[in-house]
């Protein structure tokens, strides 16, 4: 069963549209006008979403048009990794990079469904927008964005680094099966 919250669905719809309305969102998603507003409300007040513009058509309250704010965007940074991974590229130990990107100590002896939710939780906090889903083979990690969109391209060694990252949390074979191409689409990672 997948496992995707209310707000993960509202982010990556935004992700996904650019900007949207509270009411727009509720007809897309199917939730209520309301849950949608509640839920922008708290993604805006931790910095995830941020007003683009007030629409005013017409009589009635204007309407706010929300899109991810620019530190989820994550692009921030794009010029120093490039530099860095340019620099260090040869000699780049992506293994050593998955430990630091995320401590995997604290998955040890948890149930696989546990390290699951508990990873996504870790990634979203890192800007992948990332749920899990059971699969016939396996459980599948999903990643709804890539962070390092400005630098991946040039440095696919990132993907290892992903793929890498997965293993530790979830002590398992991981395979990426599918990729974000320029912007769109998901990552997915297979895990046998």
């Amino acid at each position: 069963m997948p496992v995707t919250t209310a707000r993960q669905r509202v982010l990556t719809q935004l992700n996904k549209s650019g900007r949207a309305s509270a009411r727009e969102l509720a007809r897309t998603l199917r939730m209520s006008e309301a849950n949608v507003r509640h839920h922008l409300r708290v993604l805006a007040s931790d910095g995830r979403v941020t007003i683009a513009s007030i629409r005013a058509e017409g009589r009635g309250r204007p309407e706010k048009v929300f899109s991810l704010s620019a530190a989820l965007a994550g692009d921030n940074l794009a010029g120093l990794a490039e530099a860095l991974l340019s620099a260090e590229r040869s000699t780049l130990n992506v293994e050593r990079l998955a430990e630091v990107i995320l401590n995997s100590s604290p998955f040890a002896n948890l149930p696989i469904s546990k390290r699951l939710a508990m990873l996504v939780e870790k990634l979203n906090e890192r800007h992948y927008q990332s749920r899990w889903e059971a699969g016939a083979e396996g459980p599948r990690v999903i990643f709804g964005r890539c962070p390092y969109a400005a630098v991946i391209e040039g440095h696919p060694e990132l993907c290892q680094m992903d793929a890498s990252v997965l293993n530790h949390a979830l002590n398992g074979d991981v395979r990426q099966i599918e990729k974000i191409e320029k912007g769109r689409g998901v990552c997915i990672f297979s895990i046998r």
